[in-house]
């Protein structure tokens, strides 16, 4: 059983001066991302199959980014290089006040086309996954996106959904983004939300509230991740709470994107056709594992190089 991931991979190029502002910002660390592709390498480290449909320049960091992920064990066969625009880049100071700044160049990711996937076939795949960040930004990988879903429910696939907000790209235009969400929500069978997006899309005041309109909207299993304070699961009308685990963080960058590989990589692992296969208390193990690999990323500077210490001995 196979897992297709499908969205922006992306480099991150953090501010390492602390407390300066990117236009005083004068020494940056590259580092891969993108909240798919971070999935994709999560799953190939927990030892699962897993492809991932992107599209990055035809420069060195589209080069890097690729040669990681296939160091990392995931076959990047559609990701595709453009050779007339950049990679994407996103470039993040922290500031003294805790507050982010952010510079997003966006570049190749949102030029994912339909016609790029158009030999794609979905038979090949158990569960295809949704997690861009950047998908309901303007551009073809938007129109892409939507359309892989319609396909990915005419193929009878598994369909798993992260939305990943982010609020330094949508901050003129959070409504977008909200009404673009709801239908994947409606059609996914899994999704992941954090518990500000829980209420940012419900527009609800508490996560409890929150996890009752999504289960008016949708007959999938999901998850509400609180950080330290563990998970919400959800599946019809069981509603659990699953505890985190204690660490000392030091860098949390790519956490969810582990726990949802790692529940990816169970499901693939369970061989199960479909999601009403697996029962409640296997629901439990699989998102109190997920929590064990988002925690295991926390101990670790950056996303990548946290998932190269992954592997499935940390569910035992």
């Amino acid at each position: 059983m196979k897992v297709l991931c499908v969205g922006e991979a992306l480099i991150d190029m953090i501010c390492t001066d602390r407390g300066v502002s990117l236009a005083h910002g004068q020494n940056f660390l590259k580092k891969a991302g993108g909240a798919p592709a971070n999935v994709a390498a999560a799953i190939a480290a927990l030892g699962g199959e897993v492809d991932m449909a992107a599209k990055v320049g035809r420069d060195p960091f589209g080069q890097h980014l690729i040669d990681l992920l296939i160091e990392m064990g995931v076959d990047t066969k559609w990701i595709f290089q453009d050779p007339n625009i950049f990679t994407t880049f996103a470039f993040v100071s922290l500031m003294e006040d805790g507050e982010r700044d952010f510079y997003f160049n966006r570049g190749a990711d949102k030029e994912l086309t339909e016609s790029d996937l158009a030999a794609l076939d979905l038979n090949e795949y158990s569960i295809v996954h949704f997690g861009s960040a950047t998908s309901f930004l303007p551009g073809a990988l938007q129109t892409a996106y939507t359309s892989l879903l319609n396909s990915a429910k005419a193929s009878g696939a598994i369909i798993s959904f992260d939305p990943n907000y982010r609020h330094l790209l949508f901050q003129n235009n959070t409504q977008s983004f909200i009404d673009q969400c709801w239908p994947f929500i409606e059609a996914c069978h899994f999704f992941k939300l954090s518990d500000e997006e829980a209420l940012l899309i419900t527009g609800c005041d508490t996560v409890q509230h929150a996890a009752a309109a999504l289960r008016k909207k949708s007959s999938a299993v999901f998850a509400i991740t609180l950080g330290k304070e563990g998970t919400l699961l959800c599946m019809g009308d069981h509603l659990e709470m699953i505890g985190s685990i204690a660490i000392t963080p030091i860098d949390a960058t790519g956490a969810g994107d582990a726990f949802v590989g790692a529940v990816l990589f169970q499901l693939i692992s369970t061989n199960a056709k479909s999601l009403p296969l697996i029962d409640i208390l296997q629901w439990k193990k699989i998102i109190a594992n997920a929590n064990k690999a988002g925690a295991r990323t926390c101990e670790y500077m950056g996303a990548m190089e946290a998932f190269k210490h992954l592997n499935n001995s940390i569910f035992n």
